[in-house]
């Protein structure tokens, strides 16, 4: 698959890479640049830039120079951060503390992804941590949890993992039918009502989030949803789960 780079406006940009599991699949990868207030940019995940994609991005920050930061936003999504922080060595790098152990030959900033710091600097952004599953799974298999970002001036979604779109429906212009990863019930804490917890935050996401246009996930691709869509979708997907989840 050829790398792809797609301007959904107003200062975002969509980039559709490759990631070819067991050598022979490639499910997808992803990475977005965002334009700042201050006419800087951040890019969401590290995805190595190359050929025309890279030239794009260059283009668009001063050759990388006006790159000022780069938050990994999931914390098993670690296979591109080096060179990447290559690429960008002014960049500022924030990532999980999963990201410090396992590529600890980048500088890493002291303030985690997922933090409160982080989000404020970054008003153009609004991030959600799931509730209720493991951001960090003890199990490393298990790849639910993410930290999703919205930024609502261009209407897009940025989730890794967490929903994904039912490869079946992804030409599905009418209604695009959202899910939850399949590892969703393995991530769950080992606490009280942790399935609750979770539905619930879905649920208000679904809520303060519905104006999502644009759905970009790491291997479900790009997806527009029209207005009022993605939180019907999303509320659907979570009632179908809610009595499984609420179960374990």
């Amino acid at each position: 698959m050829t790398d792809k780079i797609y301007d959904l406006g107003a200062g975002f940009w969509s980039i559709r890479g490759s990631f070819i599991k067991n050598g022979i699949l490639d499910i997808g990868n992803q990475c977005a640049l965002v334009k700042l207030q201050s006419g800087r940019f951040i890019l969401l995940d590290s995805y190595t830039l190359t050929g025309d994609v890279r030239d794009q991005v260059m283009a668009l920050t001063n050759e990388g120079r006006d790159v000022e930061a780069v938050l990994n936003v999931h914390p098993f999504h670690t296979v591109h951060c080096a060179q990447v922080a290559k690429d960008f060595p002014q960049a500022i790098f924030y990532g999980s503390s999963r990201h410090r152990k396992q590529v600890p030959e980048v500088q890493w900033a002291d303030d985690l992804v997922e933090s409160e710091a982080v989000a404020q600097r970054y008003p153009e952004l609004e991030f959600s941590l799931p509730q209720g599953i493991y951001y960090i799974s003890p199990d490393e298999s298990v790849h639910a949890s993410s930290l999703l970002v919205f930024h609502p001036a261009s209407k897009s979604i940025y989730v890794d993992d967490t929903f994904e779109i039912s490869p079946s429906k992804l030409f599905d212009a009418v209604l695009p039918e959202l899910g939850l990863h399949p590892t969703t019930k393995k991530a769950l804490k080992d606490e009280p009502n942790a399935g609750k917890q979770y539905c619930d935050w879905v649920t208000q996401l679904a809520h303060d989030w519905r104006d999502v246009h644009h759905f970009c996930a790491a291997h479900s691709g790009l997806v527009t949803f029209e207005e009022g869509k993605f939180e019907a979708s999303l509320l659907s997907a979570i009632d179908r789960a809610r009595p499984e989840l609420e179960a374990s």
